[in-house]
């Protein structure tokens, strides 16, 4: 720890502090400088009134007497601060210069691997990385889709070196380590796991100035662990650089842990987020889609919101194909005749019990749609056809299904709507048990739709 003596402003003691902290080799420096806001106004310095406001014309007269600087003109610099930033711009250009050459060099030696950065940076992926999504088949045991996850970062990591990531410490909970691969650390800059610890502000800080050099970085922790990293998040959107975030544990179904780590309104919280996508798949296809969604995007960041919970793989032969998950929200299954009476619509986990009431609701001989819906933000982004097309205005019983805070959904269900959804926090069960008693069961949603169709 340094203490600069003075008000701040005495810059080769500054810079002589600066000097001995990289000298130091083995641990971080702090070096406390005192300063006084407004310095040189003679009203204002040390006061609010400097920080929240302009000077003002005539104090900035008096400070600038104060100071000795000339009145005119009125945005004056200094010749030494002049000189400061001349003397940036020329050692910017050198530093440009070398690298240039030096790159000439590593292009002449390794055309190939020259010809991979130059993708890097142009954010271009390889053809036929597609190719390597996996396929899931119905028939399969029910998985989580955060399992899912794990199997699709693994089956496109070869394929996209410039992929890299890891978690805030909880990587096997959280399916994201690359497997084969080593860990990054100072003895080794070229691993592809990241070990962040338990930092999710630092996690996200370091995601974005990654983004920002042609990589895609992705981070992951659980969902109720965003509100951690949220202003990193934010910055992610303002500055449109493309981290991707994986939460999983993404709802109250997490279970036994119980409500200080069920997520209840983080869903509608990152959806809030202008420029920020934020994607719910509802089964291991709808997992990988979500995948190639956040790998393809640009100028945005994606939050994969990610379950604990097995869920049954959905019958895409029977089904629609997940592949609608890129318009953000598609009809998964259609009144068997005519138009639809009513839509039940669901994200993620809720979708697979929002089936079972279509399917009940269909036994009845009631037409219903069900509408599968893992990103509002891709789905504003499609032409008013095809949002009417998979909502039409005409039919206004509407019933939203989703294990979170029901904010924002009457977007979607109208005046006439409903929506089933928590508006209290969770509570410590087996996630069977939590359905039940929350509401989130086909009998349930059977029930609702009644009530809507005032049957």
């Amino acid at each position: 720890v340094q203490r600069v003596p003075g008000d701040g402003n005495d810059l080769e003691a500054i810079d002589r502090a600066i000097r001995t902290a990289q000298e130091e080799k083995e641990r971080p420096s702090i070096i406390m400088v005192k300063t006084h806001i407004g310095y040189g106004s003679p009203h204002k310095q040390d006061t609010a009134d400097a920080h929240g406001s302009p000077l003002g014309e005539e104090e900035v007269k008096l400070t600038k007497q104060k100071l000795g600087w000339p009145l005119e003109p009125k945005f004056y610099i200094p010749e030494p601060a002049r000189d400061q930033f001349h003397k940036c711009l020329e050692r910017g250009e050198t530093l440009v210069k070398e690298w240039e050459e030096r790159l000439a060099v590593y292009r002449a030696a390794w055309p190939d691997l020259a010809a991979e950065w130059d993708r890097f940076v142009k954010r271009e992926l390889p053809p036929g990385w597609k190719d390597k999504l996996p396929k899931f088949s119905w028939t399969e045991k029910p998985m989580a889709t955060r399992e899912a996850s794990g199997k699709v970062l693994n089956a496109v990591a070869a394929d996209l070196p410039f992929l890299i990531g890891g978690s805030a410490d909880l990587a096997p909970s959280t399916n994201t380590l690359i497997k084969g691969q080593p860990d990054f650390s100072r003895e080794n800059f070229g691993g592809r796991n990241f070990h962040f610890g338990v930092r999710e502000h630092a996690m996200g800080s370091i995601l974005n100035g990654m983004a920002l050099s042609g990589l895609i970085p992705y981070g992951a922790t659980f969902f109720i662990f965003s509100d951690y990293l949220r202003p990193t998040m934010r910055l992610a959107a303002l500055i449109e650089t493309h981290p991707i975030f994986v939460f999983t544990h993404d709802s109250i179904f997490l279970g036994e842990d119980g409500p200080t780590h069920q997520a209840v309104e983080q869903i509608p919280a990152i959806r809030a987020i202008p420029n920020m996508s934020l994607i719910r798949p509802a089964d291991a296809n709808e997992t990988a889609v979500a995948w190639q969604v956040a790998i393809e995007t640009k100028g945005q960041p994606v939050a994969l919101a990610l379950t604990r919970q097995k869920l049954p793989v959905i019958d895409r032969q029977k089904y629609a194909s997940a592949d609608g998950l890129v318009n953000g929200a598609y009809i998964l299954a259609d009144a068997r005749k005519g138009a639809p009476e009513i839509i039940l619509i669901a994200s993620g986990s809720e979708v697979s019990v929002a089936l079972e009431a279509y399917e009940l609701l269909t036994n009845e001989g009631i037409a219903a749609r069900m509408v599968s819906m893992p990103s509002w933000d891709l789905f504003e982004k499609q032409p008013q056809s095809y949002r009417d097309e998979v909502f039409p205005p005409s039919v206004t019983a509407r019933l939203a299904i989703e294990a979170a805070a029901p904010f924002g959904w009457e977007r979607y269900v109208g005046l006439k709507g409903a929506v089933i959804g928590m508006t209290r926090f969770g509570a410590s069960a087996p996630y069977k048990v939590l359905a039940e008693k929350f509401g989130f069961t086909a009998a349930n949603i059977v029930k609702r739709a009644h009530d809507l169709l005032g049957r």
